[in-house]
């Protein structure tokens, strides 16, 4: 009993996150489970079953609060359905650990690119509308491959690719992200089952990670709604670098130490971009304040 209250816990943290900055639900709670015995493909199935009513969940909070294009999840959504499953049905008889460190380095280097972008000027606003089906399909098929076969993956593919285009505003990729993951979900819970069937998935962590997830989900969208643009972004690019810092310092091998101090020198950068641009937001209000300085800046 206690586990599996500590794994609802988990699954309140991680749709926390994922809710409120597009991404971490799976890796979180892929790691959590593979670390208390389960085989990666078990960890993803149980993942992906819970993630049916977390991104439910969390696409209805989102669309509440407007946060959702759903031009964007239209276009999305099924080629992430595609690769959802034929990344399901390959994990179910391969290992995919060969291909997680480049995978973490990428999506190291895209994370800096984010914070990088929002601390030097304000969140992208180049020209409204919804991104094409040039940049959606393959982002779909590679973001829905790299969500099933890591256990995780769909929001930090999908997210800072969305967000450096920048046709979007930081709350509705999010949102946008978040409600078309149920569809990848769906598609690699299918696929699971068409792999391994349904001998070794326990519904007891399924229901746990799953209740703590959808109590999170209306929380994450009401904040992401009231959140600045460039303090979210840079919010979201510490945290998909500290994601995929431990891919990284895995596959090197690295002391303890080296991750400590890894950890520590990201934190200490995140907290003082996130004061620069907080400072930087405060003084453009002073000079010229506006009325699309509020929340409503957030979907411009």
């Amino acid at each position: 009993m206690n586990t599996l209250i500590f794994i609802a816990l988990a699954g309140f943290g991680a749709s926390f996150i994922d809710g409120a900055l597009g991404m971490g639900f799976g890796v979180t709670s892929s790691t959590l489970l593979i670390a208390v015995g389960l085989s990666p493909a078990l960890a993803s199935a149980s993942v992906h079953l819970a993630k049916l009513g977390t991104a439910a969940a969390s696409g209805i909070a989102h669309q509440r609060y407007g946060n959702v294009d759903w031009s964007g999840v239209r276009r999305i959504a099924l080629p992430g359905a595609i690769g959802a499953f034929v990344g399901a049905t390959l994990l179910s008889h391969l290992s995919t650990k060969a291909a997680l460190p480049f995978t973490g380095t990428l999506l190291f280097l895209l994370g800096i690119y984010i914070v990088a972008r929002f601390v030097m000027g304000r969140a992208p606003r180049r020209k409204p509308g919804t991104p094409g089906l040039r940049l959606l399909v393959p982002l779909g098929l590679v973001g829905g491959f790299i969500d099933a076969t890591g256990g995780g993956g769909w929001g930090p593919v999908t997210t800072p690719t969305l967000l450096a285009d920048g046709r979007l505003s930081p709350a509705r990729v999010i949102g946008t992200v978040n409600t078309s993951e149920f569809v990848v979900a769906l598609s690699a819970s299918l696929g699971f089952f068409v792999g391994l069937g349904t001998s070794g998935i326990d519904l007891g962590i399924v229901i746990a990670l799953l209740i703590g997830g959808i109590i999170a989900a209306p929380l994450a969208a009401m904040l992401v709604r009231f959140l600045n643009a460039r303090i979210l972004g840079v919010v979201v690019g510490v945290f998909i670098c500290l994601l995929n810092a431990r891919l990284i310092l895995g596959a090197l091998d690295a002391p303890a130490a080296v991750w400590w101090m890894t950890y520590a020198m990201l934190l200490a950068m995140g907290l003082l971009a996130i004061a620069f641009v907080v400072r930087t937001v405060r003084r453009d209000r002073e000079v010229a304040p506006t009325a699309t300085e509020g929340p409503e800046s957030v979907h411009a």
